[in-house]
C-alpha cells in the first residue's frame, strides 16, 4: 500500500515557502503522494487546493499530487479544465483530480451556489469536464490544450453510500474519507467498491495528532491494506508523530 499525506496548516503557515518546504520534506522521507483538501467559509483558512498543488509540483519531482477533494459544483467546468491542464503542465502525469459534489452548505453559501442542486450540478460538470479533457472543447469554447496535456488527467470520485458503486463504474478511482467513518465502515465500503469492479482505492483524511499511538496506527494501516486499499493518506495535526516515523510504518 502506498502512503500519502495531506498538505495542511501544520506549524507556522504564515512562513514564506511553508507549503513548498512541507511538500519537499514529505517527499524526502518517502511519501508516495501529496493531497490538498477543499473548504471555504467555515471559519478557518485552507489553501486553494489547486494553488497548493502547483506549489507542491514546483517543490517535488516524484510524488503524485491530488485534490481530495475538489467540490466541483462550485466551479465552471472550463475553469477547472484550464487549471487542470495548467497544473498537469507543471507536474506531468503526476496529477489526480479528486472531485465530489460537496457536503457542507457553508461552502456553497460562500460561492453563492445552490447546495440543494449539488448532485445534479456535479453530474453535469463531470460530463463537461470529460468532454473538455477528451477534445479540448465545450460547445463554442476551445481551450486548445498543449499536446503534452491533451487527454486531461485521471478523475477520482470522493464519495460514500451509493456513490461508491458509481466511483467503481465511472471513474478512475475512489477516495474514501475516513474523517467521519469508523474503520469498520471503511473496510465494509471497499468490499462494495471491489464488487462493483472498482480499481484504485484511496482512504484519506486519517487524522494524526498528539494522542496518536504509532502501534495503533500501524495496525490501522495494515487493516486498510489487507482490506484492499491501494493508498492511505494521513493528515498531520499539531503534536502528531514525525512524518518519517509514520512513513516507516508502511513498507
Amino acid at each position: 500500500m502506498r502512503l500519502g499525506a495531506l498538505l495542511g496548516p501544520v506549524g507556522d503557515g504564515r512562513a514564506a515557502k511553508f507549503l513548498a518546504n512541507q511538500a519537499h520534506a514529505l517527499e524526502s522521507v518517502g511519501f508516495d503522494s501529496l493531497w490538498s483538501v477543499h473548504a471555504v467559509g467555515r471559519g478557518f483558512m485552507l489553501s486553494d487546493p489547486l494553488i497548493a498543488l502547483a506549489v507542491a509540483a514546483a517543490a517535488t519531482e516524484r510524488v503524485e499530487l491530488g485534490t481530495a477533494v475538489l467540490q466541483l459544483p462550485l466551479y465552471q467546468p472550463v475553469d477547472v479544465a484550464h487549471r487542470a491542464f495548467s497544473l498537469a503542465q507543471a507536474c506531468g502525469g503526476r496529477l489526480i483530480l479528486g472531485v465530489g459534489p460537496g457536503s457542507t452548505a457553508k461552502d456553497f453559501d460562500a460561492f453563492g451556489a445552490d447546495y440543494a442542486e449539488r448532485f445534479r450540478t456535479f453530474r453535469a460538470s463531470v460530463a463537461s469536464l470529460r468532454e473538455l479533457f477528451e477534445t479540448g472543447r465545450l460547445n463554442d469554447v476551445s481551450l486548445d490544450p498543449w499536446p503534452a496535456v491533451r487527454g486531461g488527467t485521471r478523475i477520482f470520485y470522493g464519495t460514500w453510500g451509493k456513490g461508491v458503486a458509481i466511483a467503481a463504474r465511472e471513474f478512475d478511482g475512489w477516495i474514501a474519507s475516513a474523517l467521519h467513518r469508523s474503520p469498520d465502515e471503511v473496510v465494509a465500503a471497499i468490499a462494495h467498491y471491489r464488487a462493483a469492479g472498482g480499481t484504485r482505492a484511496v482512504v484519506s483524511s486519517i487524522l494524526l495528532g498528539a494522542q496518536t499511538d504509532l502501534g495503533d496506527l500501524r495496525e490501522l494501516l495494515a487493516r486498510f491494506a489487507e482490506a484492499g486499499f491501494d493508498d492511505a493518506v494521513v493528515m498531520f495535526q499539531a503534536g502528531a508523530p514525525k512524518p518519517e516515523a509514520v512513513r516507516a510504518l508502511v513498507v
